[in-house]
């Protein structure tokens, strides 16, 4: 067996060389040892300092760390569809324009139950509160687009992506049902169908996301004319501006009698009136520059709500968040679809044209709504992406049959039997599925058209002599309009030549985030202070 190696036998003795002999050295003359050198020969006070950042910097860690797996598991998701197809590419989220869809969910099970029981709210729950958030892709705009829950409308075939279990189409039926069957994503889609535009993202929030957010930013000023009481939502308030929060907060977005004339277009306007506020308090606060406050409501909000799969990151809600924080708020308008009594049954609504449809082709073309006359920059990256070559020849699409496709005249000319004279001129040209109806005077004529009926307008257009500038894609439209304004007030040939669209109707924007504006109380719920 081999000896170990000895060195006092074997190795010179180096105790007579210059320098230290060894690692550690005994005699204080030597030095210190090389590792504790530099330690060694701080200053106390340098070392502490030292210290003190490496615990900054290892407590700093861990918080981010914290706060984000923390945020990231208080976050909900679901599909962002339930069958529809996209037409376009998926928005960028930094930088491009975005459509984002917001819903407040009806549902009473969980920390909801205090505001009824589960048969009030059926399966996914409906949505109380739509309004579409669209983002301009400059970051200077944004526009904000209620949907009234009695607002019928047809609701495409769903699927529910949790069950697998396929939803029919439905027409006629109220916007605030979409989700109640296949979930989120049938209102996704409805929207979708409805505006002829894409949703990039949903957000849903439940009726605590109300109560803890006006709690987190310390209430939200509300005005209102009169002092009322609404016992259904059990909202009660001075005459004047007060401040909301808690459950106080939550019944004043819920009031559905308390405003106007108590109904659903006097709760959209009071829902807008909080949201502009609510918008001034966290800019003038500087919230959304202010890491600590911003974190508090980032844990507020995540713990109630539900995004889509896109949305479902920390750092992607922190993107949007981010573009947000510099917009003019006299540039966020805060819109209203517009609307008419239903012809089925007044106490329900219907989109009323040629308002909508200007609305949505508005939207569509990216007009400024604060500022329509304001020209339209087209989006960056629509202009530099060249258009794919094709690979292969479509298949001719056979020609449709005039007869079976639904071509109606609104009569906007303040003309007496003016509709009559063109649906006359329509069956001549084999348009033989027509209807007639008195429509609100318009100034411009205007073809509308619904989804898959371009062709059949084209051909109406051309028939009547109507230019196809003054052709407008309406989702909400079954079939083809031809709405009849003042500048074609006689005769089977549109003459005005090629006038540019119709223009948005007027007082379109409700309000911006930048006005204060005091809501008008239903006189039936007025009480005495």
């Amino acid at each position: 067996m081999g000896r170990g190696r000895d060195r006092r036998d074997n190795e010179a003795d180096l105790s007579a060389e210059p320098g230290p002999v060894s690692r550690h050295a005994d005699s204080h003359d030597v030095g210190a040892a090389r590792h504790l050198g530099p330690l060694r020969g701080m200053p106390l006070w340098l070392k502490a300092l030292t210290g003190v950042v490496a615990l900054v910097l290892v407590a700093g860690i861990v918080f981010a760390g914290f706060w984000f797996f923390r945020l990231q598991g208080n976050i909900s998701k679901a599909p962002l569809n339930a069958g529809g197809e996209s037409t376009e590419s998926p928005g960028n989220d930094a930088k491009g324009r975005l459509q984002i869809l917001i819903l407040g969910s009806d549902t009473r099970d969980g920390k909801n139950s205090e505001y009824g029981g589960a048969d009030d709210s059926t399966g996914y729950g409906k949505s109380d509160v739509m309004m579409l958030m669209d983002i301009s892709e400059d970051n200077k705009r944004v526009n904000v687009i209620s949907f009234p829950r009695d607002l019928l409308v047809d609701i495409p075939d769903c699927k529910d992506r949790k069950t697998g279990k396929d939803y029919p189409a439905r027409t006629g039926v109220m916007i605030n049902e979409a989700m109640s069957e296949a979930g989120i994503g049938c209102a996704v889609d409805t929207v979708n169908k409805l505006t002829g535009m894409q949703v990039d993202h949903f957000m849903m929030a439940d009726f605590n996301a109300v109560k803890e957010l006006s709690n987190a930013v310390g209430g939200v000023e509300v005005c209102i004319s009169d002092a009322v009481y609404d016992p259904d939502s059990r909202l009660r308030l001075p005459a004047g501006t007060s401040s909301v929060q808690g459950e106080m907060a939550l019944a004043f977005l819920r009031a559905r009698h308390a405003f106007a004339d108590g109904g659903d277009l006097g709760r959209i306007k009071a829902q807008q009136g909080f949201l502009s506020s609510l918008t001034r308090k966290i800019k003038d606060d500087g919230t959304l520059s202010d890491p600590a406050k911003m974190l508090k409501i980032a844990d507020v909000v995540t713990q109630n709500l539900t995004v889509d799969d896109g949305l479902a990151s920390v750092p992607t809600l922190l993107t949007i968040g981010n573009r947000l924080k510099d917009i003019d708020i006299g540039k966020v308008a805060f819109v209203a679809v517009p609307t008419a009594p239903a012809p089925i049954d007044p106490n329900r609504l219907v989109i009323a044209e040629p308002a909508g449809a200007q609305l949505f082709s508005a939207m569509r073309k990216n007009v400024d709504l604060t500022d329509p006359t304001a020209p339209a920059t087209p989006s960056p990256t629509e202009t530099a992406t060249p258009s794919p070559a094709p690979t292969e020849t479509a298949p001719p699409v056979p020609p449709y049959n005039k007869a079976i496709q639904p071509v109606a005249v609104a009569n906007g000319s303040g003309v007496n039997g003016r509709a009559q004279e063109l649906v006359q001129a329509l069956v001549a040209g084999g348009f033989t599925q027509t209807g007639q109806f008195l429509a609100q005077p318009v100034a411009k004529t205007a073809v509308y058209y619904g989804n898959g009926f371009e062709d059949v307008a084209a051909d109406v257009a051309t028939l009547l002599g109507i230019p196809a500038t003054l052709m407008i894609p309406a989702p909400a439209v079954s079939g083809v309009q031809v709405y009849v304004g003042s500048d074609f007030p006689s005769g089977t040939a549109y003459e005005a030549g090629g006038s540019p669209a119709a223009a948005l109707p007027q007082d379109i924007v409700n309000q911006t985030a930048g006005d204060k504006v005091c809501q008008q109380a239903n006189p039936e719920l007025i009480v005495r202070q």
